[in-house]
């Protein structure tokens, strides 16, 4: 498993690493909510295991706010929901 580092960058913002490949990514405090989410650290690293789980790092847009993920896999938001049940 690659090693996912998150960091909050102020607001919606977060800087993340995986295996040396950066990443800017964006979460609203709405998407968190909405999820079920115990906060946007945790949102963000389990949606990148999520998208490690089916598509390399390098395939992962550089920049890009979470919401962006459903159109593209459109049961992450269920399988995000699940993970805090």
């Amino acid at each position: 498993m690659a090693l996912i580092e998150v960091r909050p960058q102020g607001g919606a913002s977060f800087s993340v690493q995986v295996d040396g490949q950066s990443f800017a990514v964006t979460a609203a405090g709405t998407l968190v909510t909405d999820l079920g989410a115990p906060d946007a650290v945790t949102l963000v690293r389990a949606s990148f295991e999520f998208l490690l789980e089916r598509e390399p790092a390098g395939s992962i847009l550089p920049r890009f706010d979470l919401s962006l993920i459903e159109r593209y896999f459109p049961g992450w938001p269920e399988e995000m929901r699940s993970l805090w049940l």
